[in-house]
Parts: structure tokens; sequence; C-alpha cells
């Protein structure tokens, strides 16, 4: 439930402030500034957004030095820095059941226009931060800068390329998932492409997590990080998940490690409870059941349909024993899923009654066929849709009418540029939409560039046209004439003050699935 202008909206954990207050014990005064995890924005529409904060004044201490009782705290909206001309206000509670996270859920806002907002408690105020609605639906946008990101795996170099991406004006960022990483400390940790140990940048300060204290603790670890805080603070958000916010390579009720489904349902229900805790998501994305983050809509008046999707809670298990690099029948299974039907009857429903001038799908796991080099016959990612060839093809059978299809991916942590067709097609048959696959932020650490098996890669698929491993993030600039899209790179994050360079950027014209590098 949504409430208009100088209100809090009412729901789970964002009850409005006043009479309840007076019935509760009031907490005693902040033992310091809490606002030290810093705001975010996220989710945003043509009327509004989510703006978030978590209370946390001594991070380091049992409840962050809170009481467990609720406490209130204030929040403004403004058409200025300055918050000279004020478009909302209002009141919320930090509750001890949410880890004192705030979700505000802002409507009646102006379409296409940036707004400030911070947050009160007591006499502390938070930092300030920034996000744009969403143009109305049949607003005539001429630009839309995107920025994609994602794999952050905090042990494993600095989030400079955050820093960077702050600085980009972006309208908003799509954060593909793999926000923290549930490894336990490790001194070090094995580079595949060299074949060697290395020494982690900086430990987890927690162990393996399982518990809800657990992902709860990781979390905060992260948000402590500057440059994520500027990123945050820079534009809204829209979250996803992927892996690792649970544990790697989970699918459904499928523990990777064989673990039972009860105790593995145990496990991720803590996981999303956490991962809604410290996201700036709408209330529908509160887990119930277990499970969490509904897909979305993100629309751009004529311009662009963004959908973003989500593969892990409806997929089946992967085939092949979910070995990397390997192939066999269960590629082929005719009853796999990654979606789900009610997931695709929407995707597809929502992008083919009304498509926009270009239509994208921001999601996890990579949809190119690649065939990986790892055998003389084929081998693919089979934690990737080339691992569920059924549902693959189905998907880009039904979405075939649909023009300008662009797919965002991550996970892969380099950079990858191509074109996806039908898994049995020719290279040279029509293209039914072109990929970009975002590198990390830091999963994997400094990278060489080029790989040894990237040749034999790009040889064997000739759709792929572009592949590159190093930690940065993707811009897109969408235009009725063209995507653009930036491949960014830092040449280091096992240092502070990593560079920033564009190291190739590709241009995909209106009404045709091609790659052109500019």
């Amino acid at each position: 439930m949504r409430f208009e202008r100088r209100q809090v909206i009412g729901g789970i954990g964002l009850l409005m402030a006043g009479p309840l207050l007076a019935q509760m014990r009031q907490p005693p005064k902040m033992p310091a500034h809490p606002f030290t995890l810093g705001v975010a924005a996220g989710d945003p529409d043509a009327a509004g957004f989510v703006i978030w904060t978590r209370l946390a004044p001594l991070p380091d201490q049992p409840h962050a030095g809170l009481e467990p009782l609720p406490y209130d705290v204030r929040w403004q909206v403004a058409e200025d820095e300055q918050f000279g001309r004020i478009a909302a206000e209002g009141q919320a509670l930090a509750r001890p059941e949410l880890g004192w996270s705030v979700h505000v859920e802002l409507a009646g806002l102006k379409p296409a226009r940036r707004y400030f907002y911070r947050f009160w408690q007591g006499d502390y105020v938070s930092p300030t931060g920034r996000a744009r609605t969403l143009p109305g639906a049949a607003a005539d946008v001429r630009r839309v800068r995107l920025a994609v990101a994602g794999c952050q795996d905090y042990p494993s170099g600095y989030y400079t390329a955050w820093k960077h991406l702050a600085a980009e004006d972006a309208d908003a960022v799509f954060h593909y998932g793999d926000y923290m990483y549930e490894y336990g400390p490790r001194a070090s940790a094995f580079n595949f492409v060299t074949g060697r140990q290395e020494p982690v940048v900086r430990p987890h300060n927690s162990p393996m997590c399982f518990s809800l204290d657990d992902y709860r603790r990781r979390y905060q670890q992260i948000r402590l990080d500057a440059d994520l805080q500027a990123a945050h603070q820079s534009t809204a958000f829209m979250c996803s998940f992927d892996d690792h916010e649970v544990v790697n390579n989970w699918v459904s009720d499928i523990d990777p490690n064989d673990v039972p489904a009860d105790l593995f349902r145990l496990r991720r229900a803590a996981a999303m409870q956490a991962w809604y805790e410290f996201m700036p998501v709408r209330a529908d994305a509160f887990p119930r059941g277990g499970t969490s983050g509904p897909w979305r809509q993100y629309r751009y008046g004529g311009l662009l349909d963004a959908r973003m999707l989500n593969t892990r809670n409806y997929r089946s298990d992967q085939p092949c024993g979910d070995k990397f690099g390997s192939f066999c029948d269960g590629v082929n299974a005719p009853d796999a899923e990654v979606l789900g039907r009610a997931q695709e009857d929407w995707l597809v429903g929502g992008l083919t009654r009304q498509p926009a001038r270009w239509n994208a799908l921001l999601q996890q796991i990579m949809m190119m066929n690649l065939d990986r080099a790892r055998a003389d016959t084929i081998t693919v990612n089979t934690d990737s849709w080339a691992g569920y060839r059924a549902p693959r093809d189905r998907l880009l059978e039904r979405l075939a009418p649909v023009t300008n299809l662009v797919v965002l991916t991550g996970d892969e942590h380099q950079h990858y540029a191509g074109e996806v067709r039908l898994s049995n097609a020719d290279d040279k048959a029509p293209a039914r939409a072109v990929e970009f696959v975002t590198t990390s932020i830091s999963s994997g650490s400094d990278g060489p560039g080029e790989r040894k098996e990237h040749a034999p890669i790009l040889a064997r698929n000739p759709g792929l046209k572009y592949l590159r491993d190093e930690r940065g993030y993707c811009l897109m600039t969408v235009t009725p004439q063209s995507w653009q899209t930036e491949c960014k790179v830092v040449d280091t994050i096992r240092a502070p003050g990593g560079r920033l360079s564009t190291h190739a950027t590709w241009r995909v014209p209106a009404g045709q699935a091609r790659l052109e590098r500019v």
C-alpha cells in the first residue's frame, strides 16, 4: 500500500509513526552517528522510488549498539540539493525485526525528475542521496543512460569501480547480483587464470554465512565501504540477486552441496531476509515463504522497456552434475525451466503487447549458447542458459516478434559482447538478440585482460565478438537510433586508486541485432 506526498507508506516494517510510538517504550539516545551504512534509493517508477537506510551507530558491536526497540526515523525528499523545495516528508520506524532498516516507498512525485533525499534520527542527519523518477509511459524519451554492475567479492579487491561509476551520472544502475559472497574468511584464493594461490586484499570478518546474523554481518561489512556508499548515493539501483547471496549455484529448493531441501530452505530464508533488509527494494520484495525478488518492469516512455528477471527461484536443477565445461543429454531436457512458466508468460505477454523502441532483459546468467572450448566436443556453462536449451529456445521463439531486443547479464566476471541465436542455428542466421555481459566489480581480482582460452572460445563461437578479463562495469546509452555500450575497466583493484578507462565501445543500430565496434 502506498500513500501520497508527505506520508510514509504502510506495510510490513514501515508502519506510520504516531499513536504507535506513544504506546512503546522510547529507546535511549543514539550512542553515535547512526547512518554509518549510508543511504540508497531503488526501484524507480514514474511516481517515485524507494529510499533506504539502516541504523548502525556502533557497527562492530552486537546489534550495532542499539536497544531491541523500534527507533523513529524522519525522512525528507526535495527538488533541490539544499532542500529548499520539499516534495515529500514523513516518519518511519526502524524495527529490530528487520535489523533497524528503513524502506520508504515514495509516490506522488513528478515523472522524469531528479530528487534529493535524506534521513534524521534525533539530531543526526544522514548523507544526501539522489535519484530520478522514470518518465511517463507515453513520454517521448530521447536518451537513457543505464549502468550495469555486480559480482563484488569483498576479499578479492577494492570497490574502485563503484567510485568511478558514482561519477557517471547514470539514470539508474542495474545490479545483476552477487552483492555479497557467502564464503568464510580466507588468507588466499586460487586464481584460475594464473594457476596460483593469491593473498586476499581484505578478509571477510565473519565465518561462512548460514544464519540471519551471519548474512547481516556480511552485508554490514560490505556496506561500510565508502566507494559502494558513493555509488548508492549517486542514483537509484535496480537490485537483483544471483546465487552468492545464498550459496554458490543454488536453484529453486536445491542446495549444490546436497543439503536436504528442508535445511536449505532455512538458510535461503535467512539469506533472503538479509538481502531484503539491505536492498532499496519495494514492499513486494519482502521475503515470504523463504523467497524474495519479484520480477519487475522499468519503462522509459516509448524508448526502453527494461524487464528484470529472476533466474534462481524457479529454475530446475543444473544438468551434467553442474560441471562447468561439460555437456550431456540433460542439456536438452524438454521439461527444464529457467524462469518458470508464470514469469515467462509475464515477460512474453508484456513485451509482445506493447514493445518499446528498445526492449531489454535484465538478468543474471548468460543467454548466449557458448561453446567453452574445454574439449574437442561442445562444452557449456551448465549454470547458464546454455545448459537449458529447451526453455532458452522456447523463449527466443516466443520473443521473435519483439524487435531491438538486448540482453544484459553478469555472473561471468568478464566483459562479453555477442549475438544470441537459437541453439542449433547456423552462424549466418539472423540473431534474435544482442547480449552484453558485464564484468565484475571485484570478483576474480585483477585480470590479465586476455586469457589463453580466449582465442579458442572466439574461434568456436563466431557470434561472440568481444571478451575481456578485467574488473569494471558497463555504461549503456540508449537513443532512438542506437544502443551504445561502453565497457569500462579499472587497471587494478588490489590497491586503492585504480585508473578507469573505456576498453571497448559497441553500437547496436536500431532494427538490427548486430554489433558494431565504435
